[in-house]
């Protein structure tokens, strides 16, 4: 049986919101400030960038849930139905999330890879199609534990939460009684080997192929630029511009190695460690699992950003913005400084 005052939950949670609570307003802000560059700005209004947006939008909503994904190690006192809302709701937001991430990596994927075919592809032609491809889905599977494939009526799971270490007889437990809300009470073990290794994983293994791929080609690109310039200036050495591009291509798999290991590492292994310690059926440290928890999720949901920050089209716009504020503003002070003169 399950006790529901086991690992001090008060002090987890305010562990939880600790991490969380600056992690999750910067993804918001961050998130705010492009989506309000790509509505601003009618150059940007283009499919690619709707599949962006609406990749942002997800990101948005895994930032506002990003509090409540970590709770859901911790066992409370909540009802049936606030128990499904509050696992099923933040399990949806994060599978759109990843759903759309997806999409954005293959869109961009096919647009190096087959640039010809590139503008006749499905989701350019039929684009409410995609993004119904990309939600709907997380939300059917999410949705799975309250049409009834859930663990809430399981005899091990079906202890009534005490207000002490001592749980309540299963006898005395009233029909609308609170009960124990844990993960494992909304999510049987094969829904959760179901998301990880048939959704998430193959998702994350895909983005990284499609990653490996588009360098791999960038590659041979460089490769036959460099041998075209060497063949116009019939020399046998690298000249400058060869160096310079072969140094930029250096920086570019730096940098997107660096985005895989401090985005994708950490809830790599975050979720190993809770599949371990599901497979076990061990108690949970809760100190670690919580960092584990907020860190690897965290530093998924800084993909987008990153992504985001790193396209010259949107970075430009803030940029120009930021620059026209701080010119009033220094104008302002001068005006100021010469009428106390």
């Amino acid at each position: 049986m399950m006790d529901c005052n086991d690992s001090h939950p008060l002090s987890g949670e305010q562990l939880i919101y600790a991490i969380t609570i600056p992690l999750s307003t910067s993804i918001i802000l961050a998130n705010l400030v492009i989506i309000l560059v790509i509505a601003c700005n009618r150059q940007l209004h283009n499919t690619p960038n709707y599949f962006f947006l609406s990749l942002l939008v997800a990101d948005l909503c895994t930032g506002v849930a990003l509090p409540f994904i970590p709770l859901m190690g911790l066992n409370r006192e909540l009802s049936f139905s606030s128990c499904l809302v509050a696992h099923v709701f933040p399990n949806f937001l994060f599978l759109a999330f990843l759903f759309n991430l997806v999409m954005v990596h293959y869109e961009r994927y096919i647009c190096i890879v087959d640039p010809l075919h590139y503008t006749n592809l499905w989701m350019h032609r039929s684009f409410p199609l995609a993004l119904l491809i990309v939600w709907a889905p997380p939300l059917l599977y999410a949705s799975l534990p309250a049409f009834g494939w859930n663990n809430w009526t399981h005899p091990d799971w079906n202890g009534c939460c005490a207000s002490g270490h001592n749980e309540t007889p299963l006898s005395n437990c009233l029909p609308n009684r609170t009960k124990c809300c844990s993960y494992r009470r909304v999510f049987p073990n094969a829904f959760i080997y179901l998301e990880v290794y048939g959704l998430v994983l193959p998702a994350i293994l895909t983005i990284a192929g499609m990653t490996g791929r588009v360098l791999w080609i960038t590659r041979g690109q460089l490769r036959d630029m460099c041998r075209l310039h060497r063949s116009v200036e019939r020399g046998s050495q690298a000249s400058d511009h060869e160096q310079r591009l072969n140094l930029r291509y250096t920086r570019c798999v730096v940098a997107v190695s660096l985005t895989f290991l401090a985005c994708w590492v950490p809830y790599l292994i975050y979720m190993h460690v809770c599949i371990a310690f599901l497979i076990s059926d061990t108690k949970r440290s809760s100190a670690t699992h919580i960092v584990l928890s907020c860190t690897g999720i965290g530093s998924m949901a800084v993909v987008p950003l990153v992504l985001g920050l790193a396209n010259r089209q949107y970075t430009e716009p803030a940029y120009k913005l930021l620059q026209k504020l701080r010119d009033r503003w220094r104008r302002r002070t001068r005006a100021s400084e010469e009428v106390s003169v």
